[in-house]
C-alpha cells in the first residue's frame, strides 16, 4: 500500500490522543501521511502547507536527510548508553556546541527528553541550588497567567492556562504575575507592545506579601507562545530580572518555544537583551525529530553544586533517556544544518514580510485581534455566541480543507512556520487563511 493511501481498516480507539477532542477527531480523522521541505501530504494525498513548524519545533522543516542520515548512523554504531555514571562523547560534544551558541554566561546543559521535563527539571535546580547555598527557606515559585510550562506537576503549577490546571492538584507555594495582553492599550501590536512593562511591578507586591527571601524562582515565557502568542510590552522583562536580582531571585525564561531561531536569534533573550538564569528548551533541538530537551544554567549555579566529596552525586536527578545516543545525533545535525543555512537568524530576515502578511487581515470578519515577533503571529477571532473555540477549530478546519496548517487554541490562531519559510509562502498562508475567514461563520 502506498504511504499516502487511505486506511480504511485503521483501528483509532487504541489511541487516547493528547490534548484532542478524540470522539469528535475519531468520526473524521486527519491524517498525515508524510512531509518535506515546507509541506506535509495528507493520507487522501492533499498537501498542505506547514503554517505552524509541526507543532513549534521543526524549524529547519521536514524530511532533512542529514539528520535522518545522522540518525541512522547512530543507531547502527550505539542505540543506547546508560547515562548514570556513564557517558558518551555525543553528549558532551552536543552541550559543547549548545553553549557556545546560548546567552553569555549559560554554559552548563542538562538533557531532557522533553520541555515538560526541562522545566521540571529547571524548578528542581532552582530549589536545590538555595537550599546548596543554606537558603532552603526558599520554596515559593512565581509564574504568569496565559503562561504555558508543559504537563509536568511542577509546569502545570507555574502555568497559567486554566484547563490544563483544573482537574490536577498543584504545588503549594506558588502564585502568579498578571499576564501581559492588554487588548484595549496594544491591539494590533507589531512587535512589542507599548504598554504594559508596569505589570512586572507585580512581582514587587509579591514579595512583599510572602518575603522575597521566601521567593526561589519566577518563571515566564519571554514571549508567550501556546497562551496565545504575546510579545512582552517594552522594558518589562528588564524589569523582572531588576527585581528579581533585588531579591536574590533566580529568573527563569521558558524557551522551548522561542529558542532556536524562532524569534530571529539563537534564543529569544539574546534578541530581547535580558539574559536569565535558567533557561529551558526542547523542540527545536532536534528538529522535531528525536524527542529532546536542554536546560542551560549559569555556570555559578552549576558550580554551588560542585562541593563535598568528588566522588558524590551532586544532584539527585535525571533520566533515562538524558542525552541519548540517537537524539544528541540528531541535535549536532540539526545544529549543522541551522548554522550552514543562518537559520538562527533568518526570522529577523522576514519579520517585516510576515508582519506585513498577518497585519493585512485586519478587518477580516471576526478578527478582534493580531499580534507578531519573530517568525510567530497570532489571530485573535471573536467567540460564537455560547460556544467559545467554535470558531477557532473551523477555520482550523477550513485552512487544512484549502491545503494550510494552522493551530486553533480556543478562538486564537496561532502561526509559527518552518524558518525555511520563503516571502512568497508567508503570502500564501495568510491570503489562505483571509479566504477562510470570509467564509466562516
Amino acid at each position: 500500500m502506498p504511504l499516502d493511501a487511505p486506511r480504511n481498516d485503521l483501528d483509532l480507539s487504541a489511541w487516547w490522543m493528547p490534548f484532542t477532542a478524540n470522539r469528535q477527531f475519531k468520526s473524521a480523522p486527519r491524517l498525515f501521511a508524510s512531509a518535506s521541505g515546507m509541506m506535509y501530504r495528507m493520507a487522501d494525498g492533499q498537501q498542505v502547507m506547514d503554517g505552524t513548524a509541526g507543532l513549534w519545533c521543526v524549524n529547519a522543516g521536514h524530511g532533512r536527510a542529514e539528520i535522518a542520515d545522522a540518525v541512522h548512523r547512530q543507531l547502527m554504531e550505539l542505540d543506547y548508553a546508560p547515562p548514570f555514571q556513564l557517558g558518551h562523547s555525543g553528549a558532551f560534544e552536543l552541550a559543547a556546541r549548545l553553549a557556545r551558541i546560548a546567552p553569555a554566561g549559560l554554559d552548563r546543559v542538562f538533557f531532557t527528553n522533553s520541555g515538560s521535563e526541562s522545566v521540571d527539571t529547571a524548578l528542581k535546580i532552582a530549589f536545590a541550588y538555595h537550599r546548596a547555598r543554606g537558603e532552603g527557606q526558599r520554596t515559593r515559585l512565581i509564574g504568569r497567567e496565559r503562561g504555558y510550562h508543559g504537563v509536568g506537576f511542577g509546569g502545570i503549577s507555574v502555568g497559567g492556562l486554566v484547563n490544563n490546571r483544573r482537574m490536577f492538584p498543584t504545588l503549594s507555594g506558588v502564585d502568579h504575575l498578571a499576564q501581559t495582553h492588554l487588548p484595549k492599550l496594544n491591539s494590533f501590536s507589531v512587535g512589542m507592545p507599548e504598554h504594559g512593562a508596569e505589570l512586572a511591578d507585580e512581582l514587587e507586591r509579591l514579595t512583599a506579601l510572602h518575603g522575597g527571601e521566601t521567593i526561589a524562582a519566577v518563571v515566564v515565557e519571554p514571549v508567550v507562545g501556546s497562551g496565545g502568542v504575546l510579545p512582552p510590552p517594552k522594558g518589562y522583562l528588564e524589569r523582572l530580572r531588576a527585581i528579581c536580582d533585588k531579591h536574590g531571585i533566580l529568573l527563569i525564561f521558558d524557551e522551548v518555544i522561542t529558542g532556536y531561531g524562532r524569534v530571529g536569534a539563537a534564543f529569544a533573550s539574546q534578541r530581547l537583551g535580558v539574559v536569565p538564569d535558567i533557561m529551558t528548551t526542547a523542540k527545536g533541538v532536534t528538529n522535531g525529530v528525536v524527542p529532546m530537551g536542554a536546560v542551560f544554567v549559569k555556570r555559578e549555579i552549576h558550580d554551588a553544586f560542585m562541593q563535598g566529596p568528588p566522588e558524590a552525586i551532586e544532584f539527585f536527578h535525571g533520566y533515562t533517556y538524558s542525552g541519548h545516543p540517537v537524539a544528541c545525533a540528531a541535535g549536532l545535525a540539526t545544529l549543522d544544518i541551522y548554522e550552514r543555512e543562518g537559520l538562527l537568524t533568518r526570522a529577523l530576515d522576514l519579520e517585516d514580510v510576515w508582519a506585513k502578511s498577518i497585519h493585512a487581515l485586519r478587518g477580516s470578519p471576526h478578527v478582534t485581534d493580531i499580534r507578531n515577533f519573530g517568525l510567530m503571529g497570532a489571530i485573535d477571532l471573536a467567540p460564537r455566541p455560547g460556544a467559545p473555540g467554535a470558531r477557532g477549530y473551523a477555520t482550523l478546519l477550513g485552512a487544512l480543507s484549502r491545503g494550510a496548517l494552522v493551530r486553533a487554541s480556543g478562538d486564537t490562531l496561532a502561526f509559527s512556520p518552518p524558518l525555511i519559510v520563503s516571502a512568497d509562502q508567508i503570502a500564501e498562508l495568510f491570503d489562505t487563511v483571509g479566504k477562510v475567514l470570509a467564509t466562516v461563520d
